[in-house]
């Protein structure tokens, strides 16, 4: 049995209604739901939430999901609370002991504390700007991708934990040209990629605790 843990970080907040990351969650769930060597829990942020059980489901799953459209280049400040929230009650309680210094050699092996071993973590992200704004020479992001780019804290937040990344998948242009059905169909078939993939999958059951 693989664990998953969903997470909705698509903040109902401004003009947003927060409904692409909201149904992309869904579709998540909906799509783990269908094996039974697949067991989900789901967190909504736009929803209140006790900080310990948080914890508890990192603790829990063998992968978590993460959902997010970036805002200003960043996560969503409701996104962002919830996880200094709850990484902060995990200290020392699930999700890391200590950023991994020791007293006699302060200046080697800062990241090493985490307490997520043995976790995988996967990332889908939403923006406005469209795909040619990374990939393009002269365009916004300079030829720079959203992993190595906007998202290289979130990657190193999650390595930090002991996480270890598996690919996600960015979708462009949502605001102006948003085609709903094709980003689905292109996202259901990254998860059974990742996750139906015999030697990924035994993998992640190699994994389980």
């Amino acid at each position: 049995m693989t664990k998953i843990f969903i997470i909705n970080g698509g903040q109902k907040f401004g003009h947003s209604g927060g409904k692409f990351n909201e149904t992309l969650a869904a579709a998540t769930a909906d799509f783990f739901t269908e094996f039974p060597d697949f067991e989900v829990k789901t967190t909504d942020i736009n929803e209140s939430y006790n900080p310990k059980k948080e914890v508890a489901k990192y603790v829990w799953a063998d992968v978590v999901i993460y959902h997010t459209p970036i805002w200003w280049f960043q996560l969503p400040h409701g996104f962002k609370q919830y996880i200094d929230v709850v990484f902060t009650e995990g200290h020392k309680t699930g999700i890391y002991i200590s950023d991994g210094r020791k007293a006699e050699n302060p200046t080697r092996n800062y990241g090493t504390g985490g307490m997520l071993h043995g976790r995988k973590y996967m990332v889908t992200s939403s923006w406005n700007a469209p795909v040619e704004a990374f990939t393009l020479p002269g365009e916004f992001f300079m030829q720079t991708s959203v992993d190595d780019g906007p998202l290289f804290g979130f990657h190193r937040m999650n390595a930090f934990t002991g996480m270890e990344r598996l690919n996600g998948i960015h979708f462009h242009d949502v605001e102006k040209n948003i085609n709903v059905v094709r980003d689905l169909a292109l996202y259901k078939l990254h998860l059974k990629e990742t996750f139906l993939n015999t030697e990924i999958y035994e993998h992640l059951s190699d994994s389980n605790r």
